[in-house]
């Protein structure tokens, strides 16, 4: 008995010892790329047992305010920071693309599976609440042949601060010149119409049990619970459905990685490119004074590298070889 006790004992001190050796890491931000980074945290922690590094899916503009408030690491957006925040940040911020992804527009109508298809100007005329059935002409027009019921349209949009709502609504002020005037871009908007719901996971929970549905979400976040999205007309004049392969033609163009990564690649050129497209960004502070950030670095130079052969099985695009290397270097400055 005395013997087991002293066993409990030791393999309780070990445990503790082990638990005060870890690295604690803490970032927040984007729920848009947050099936990938879940995927990336348990597998590095698979080879770094020592590292353990929480992420919370909180919204872009929540990852941001973290980030300058120093409460966190590294801070997560599909936004790229504006100027004006990073003028509050106390150090440098750097925007490291770690993934390509699609913001799908999807739906809840039944009978119209993936094959519905949109223009820019009609999808912002719903967003602003100008069309409200799925069967207005301008909808009938894009869908000869399809059966487009008489119900209300009803728009599901993020309630917090969100780089997936900044992506869209960019898209958005391309093609139609009244929401640009009217609503514009950005993280948080004042909407026109419909409810919100909080993260990438609010608004597929709200699309998915709410008849007549549509919104705009990560497009794992669709294809995981088996919700229908929509066909968008891109800038080339075809149809395209969000896919790995449309996000990776959206980022076909750019050939120039050395400068500043706040890239935008909505309404790519390009006849296979999905125009909802775009980058998600980890935001690192460059500084010294931080010694958690080497760990940090070494988490996203694995996430540059091995880390990119899985994000087609999470539906992600991996980075243009090119970009990723330049990334890699952009690390050891």
């Amino acid at each position: 008995m005395e013997e087991n006790l002293k066993l409990f004992i030791t393999l309780l001190l070990l445990s503790t010892q082990a638990t005060i050796a870890a690295i604690k890491i803490n970032g927040a931000g984007a729920s848009f790329p947050y099936p990938i980074y879940s995927k990336w945290i348990s597998n590095y922690k698979a080879e770094n047992p020592d590292i353990q590094i929480n992420y919370q899916s909180i919204g872009s503009g929540g990852g941001i305010r973290q980030l300058i408030k120093q409460t966190v690491d590294f801070g997560a957006s599909d936004a790229p920071m504006k100027d004006r925040e990073l003028k509050k940040a106390a150090w440098p911020i750097l925007h490291i693309p770690t993934v390509l992804g699609a913001v799908s527009v999807a739906h809840n109508v039944e009978g119209l599976g993936s094959n519905l298809k949109l223009d820019g100007a009609t999808l912002a005329n719903i967003f602003l609440g100008n069309i409200t059935k799925w069967n207005d002409p301008a909808i009938v027009t894009l869908n000869e042949g399809a059966k487009l019921p008489n119900t209300d349209i009803l728009i599901v949009h993020r309630a917090d601060g969100s780089g997936t709502t900044s992506v869209f609504s960019e898209y958005l002020s391309k093609l139609s010149s009244q929401w640009k005037d009217e609503v514009g871009k950005g993280k948080s908007l004042q909407w026109p119409t419909g409810i919100g719901a909080k993260g990438n996971e609010g608004v597929t929970a709200m699309i998915k049990q709410t008849s007549g549905a549509i919104g705009y979400i990560s497009l794992e976040y669709a294809l995981s619970n088996n919700i229908s999205t929509i066909m968008l007309k891109n800038k080339a004049g075809h149809y395209v459905s969000p896919t790995v392969a449309s996000v990776s033609a959206a980022a076909a163009h750019i050939n120039d990685f050395s400068g500043d990564m706040r890239i935008s690649i909505t309404d790519a050129p390009g006849k296979k490119a999905y125009p909802i497209s775009a980058f998600t960004y980890i935001l690192l502070p460059k500084t010294k004074e931080k010694p958690k950030l080497s760990h940090v670095k070494k988490f996203l130079n694995w996430a540059l590298t091995k880390g990119q052969d899985g994000v087609i099985n999470l539906n992600f695009a991996p980075l243009p070889k090119e970009l990723a290397k330049a990334m890699l270097n952009k690390l050891e400055e």
